[in-house]
């Protein structure tokens, strides 16, 4: 059996918010990896999908609500991240937002991610641990 890559990322506003809350790089290949196996939270469609952390001590429902652009087998975009207690839901027109960045992220290619990465715009998470290029 193939073993199946899937690159992470997180961006540069995500990764402030997942460090301002405690969120571990680990806690974002577990939600990759509920993804992956299909335990979707919220298929908002179009590649965008909302999918719940457990805050520190605590379960999902009062946790950490996160948008990642995901690509089965391919790539995962951690791009957003709430509370619950501070919103409820995202609005449409950030949904729409988000469906326009999936689709820019998912056309770029090795070069234009690399270059991402170098200028500090993305962060690629590998094995649970921040990657510092």
């Amino acid at each position: 059996m193939t073993q199946v890559t899937i690159r992470v990322f997180k961006t540069k506003l995500f990764a402030r918010f997942s460090r301002k809350n405690l969120i571990s790089d680990l806690d974002l290949w577990k939600a990759v990896n509920e993804l992956a196996s299909g335990s979707i939270d919220a298929d908002l469609g179009s590649g965008v999908f909302k999918q719940r952390i457990a805050r520190r001590g605590g379960g999902k429902s009062g946790g950490f609500r996160t948008i990642v652009l995901f690509r089965h087998k391919s790539v995962a975009f951690f791009v957003y991240g709430f509370a619950k207690k501070d919103l409820a839901n995202i609005d449409s027109t950030q949904l729409l937002q988000f469906r326009k960045l999936a689709d820019f992220l998912y056309s770029q290619d090795e070069a234009a991610l690399e270059n991402a990465i170098t200028e500090g715009n993305l962060i690629e998470v590998r094995d649970g641990k921040e990657t510092i290029h």
